[in-house]
Order: structure tokens, then sequence, then C-alpha cells
């Protein structure tokens, strides 16, 4: 950073006055041809011994003269006041150049120390079986992907993501939830169509599914929030969301919904463990009207679980119904923030080398179509 000491302001000063020495000349200008004007026309006048006053036709000719001639002084002062003030602040690229040739600079180098990458947050994200793309791009058996979007939504809040594939052996699954994923709280992405099979096993061992889902219609379906009057928002993904947005959200379809299976409040009440572990933050509601629980938020640890898509707003156009408004984008921003906020408090700090080895960037993109 450069830091300019007191001789720009005096050399600022001088050329302000110089600005100044032009208006008043300008002005001077003006005030001497009035005094010629006035001079001639008095001039111009006959005048006898014993005519000494001046008539009344007169005093008003020299009124008019007055106001003609003041409306270019105003102008012309005016004009230049505003250029020398303009000048003050603005400087064309040539003239910054003198103004600091012209100064004596005292420069201050600041320097900022590299951040290494191990103090990084890292998201985990669980891969979901194909390739994403209906079979167009890989009909192997042990395809899986990780949407784009998910990773976005990460690294838009300044987070690394390494990916968790469902379908590896259980002993190195449980190693990458262990040393992979080694943030505070992170967030594993599934969908709910995936009922049997390898898939559902390995949510089943992640998430201690019992059997509690239920059958809803909330496919490519844009819906709002309803917030349970008992949840407190302090310390929950919603504590910094502006008033005025929470207002939106219940009353606006901001959220994306693509989902078929759910819990209702009903049947999460009933089961002893969700309801001790979670409290219930938000409920939404399907095609048919039918309420699901849509946030939750652990009562005594880290976690944070959606029954709905905050990534797809700012990273998504395949489906019709997903919200870009303003709004809608500022929701998905306020959610990764808060996310990977939680994520930074965490302590555990693995080798940079681990870190690296792991990423999604060690896997080559696959495009699959520019519908989003």
């Amino acid at each position: 950073m450069v830091c300019l000491d007191r001789n720009i302001d005096e050399w600022t000063e001088g050329r302000y006055r110089k600005w100044a020495v032009k208006a008043n000349y300008l002005m001077e200008l003006s005030v001497t041809g009035f005094l010629l004007f006035v001079s001639a026309t008095l001039s111009s006048k006959p005048c006898t011994s014993g005519q000494n006053q001046i008539t009344t036709g007169d005093v008003r000719s020299y009124k008019e003269i007055w106001n003609y001639l003041w409306i270019p002084v105003l102008i012309s002062l005016s004009k230049e006041l505003i250029f020398a003030k303009a000048h003050q602040s603005i400087l064309l690229p040539s003239e910054e150049e003198e103004f600091l040739s012209a100064s004596t600079a005292t420069v201050v180098e600041l320097s900022c120390s590299a951040f290494e990458p191990v103090f990084s947050s890292v998201i985990g994200i669980l891969s979901h079986p194909g390739d994403g793309a209906s079979g167009r791009l890989n009909n192997g058996t042990n395809a899986s992907y990780i949407a784009a979007s998910y990773a976005k939504f990460v690294e838009a809040a300044g987070a690394r993501v390494i990916p968790l594939i469902y379908n590896e052996p259980p002993e190195v699954l449980a190693e990458c939830l262990v040393k992979k994923a080694y943030s505070r709280e992170w967030s594993t992405s599934y969908g709910g169509w995936a009922k049997t099979g390898l898939y559902f096993e390995t949510v089943q061992r992640i998430f201690k599914d019992d059997n509690i889902l239920e059958k809803f219609r909330a496919t490519d379906q844009a819906s709002t929030l309803q917030f349970v009057k008992s949840a407190a928002l302090e310390g929950t993904v919603f504590e910094r969301f502006p008033p005025e947005l929470i207002r939106k959200l219940r009353i606006d379809c901001l959220v994306m919904q693509n989902h078929q299976y759910g819990v209702s409040p009903e049947r999460f009440l009933q089961n002893n463990g969700l309801s001790r572990f979670f409290n219930i933050l938000t409920t939404s509601t399907d095609a048919y009207d039918k309420v699901y629980v849509s946030t939750i938020q652990a009562r005594n640890y880290p976690v944070t679980a959606f029954q709905w898509h905050p990534e797809k707003n700012a990273f998504e156009w395949g489906l019709s119904m997903i919200p870009h408004s303003e709004d809608a984008i500022q929701v998905t921003q306020h959610v990764a923030n808060y996310l990977i906020s939680e994520a930074r408090r965490s302590l555990n700090r693995p080798a940079a080398r681990d870190v690296l080895d792991n990423l999604i960037y060690n896997f080559s993109p696959t495009y699959c179509g520019k519908a989003g």
C-alpha cells in the first residue's frame, strides 16, 4: 500500500488555488465588461447643463443590464468551482502520474502470510448411483456421480469437497467418514428414490434409517418454509437470514423440492430417537398439501438436515420450477455460508497431502448437457 504525506495535500491546495484564481479572473473580466458597458451607455446619452437626474426608463434599463450580465458571471463561476472540486477526487491517468510524481510518497509494504491448505474447510459429499445422465455417459453398474451444483455450493462459501464413493467397501467408506470428512459439520446429499440396493444400505449405515419414511409428491416443486412456532432461530442455519427474507420464505416459493419420500411431523415426534436428537425448524407441503418436515437441527450437536435443495437456486437450470430470483439466490448463499462457517470451527487438522490426494479435483468432471 502507498501512504502519501502532507506534500500531496499542499500540492492539491495549490491546484485548487490556481482554479480559484481563474474563477476570480473571469469574474473580474465580467465586472470590467459590465462597467465598460455602463460607461458606454451613459456616454451615449446627451447631457446638457442642468440635466443631472436619471429618468425612470434609465433606471429600468440599468436593472436589465445587471440581470443579463450576472447570469454569465454566475455560470462561469459555478463551472470553474465545480470543475476544481471534481479534480480533487477524480484524476485522469495522465493527471494521476503527475499527481504521484509531484508528491513525496512513503511506501509501506504490508505482507499477508499465506494460508495453508490444511486450514481450509473440507466437506464430504456422498456420491449417487448412476452417471447422472440416465446412462448416456456411463452404463456401468459401478458408476456414481456427484452433481456439480453440490460442489459449487460448497465452494461458493469457501470450502472444498472430498467425494465419498457410495459403493466403496464398508471399511474404506468408514475410513472416509472418519479421515476424509474433516469438517465440524458436514452434509451428505442423497436422493429419496433409492429404497433397495447397496446405495440404500450405505445410507442406512450413515443415518440409521428406521423405515419411517412416507410417500410424498414433491418432485420438481418450489415451496415455502413454514417455521415452527416453538423453534428458536438463534444458533440455527436461519440465524443470519435478514428478517425480511425470513418473512418471504413463509409466503414466497423460494426453496426447491425434488423428492418422493419424507417424514411427517407426527411420525417424527413418535420416533424417540429422532425427536430427542433433533428439533424441527420448518415444515413444507407437497402437491397434495401433505405436510412433511423440511429442516431439522440437532439439539446438542452441529448437525443440520434439509429436505429441500438450497444448492439448486444458484447452480441448476434443468428443472422448470427452480426459483432463481434474487431472494432465492440469497437463500442459497446464506445456507452455504452457515454450513461452512460451522465447518471452520473444527479443530481437526489433517495433513495437507492427505487432503490434496482425496479432493474432488482428482477426478475429471463430465459435461452432462447445456440445460444445466
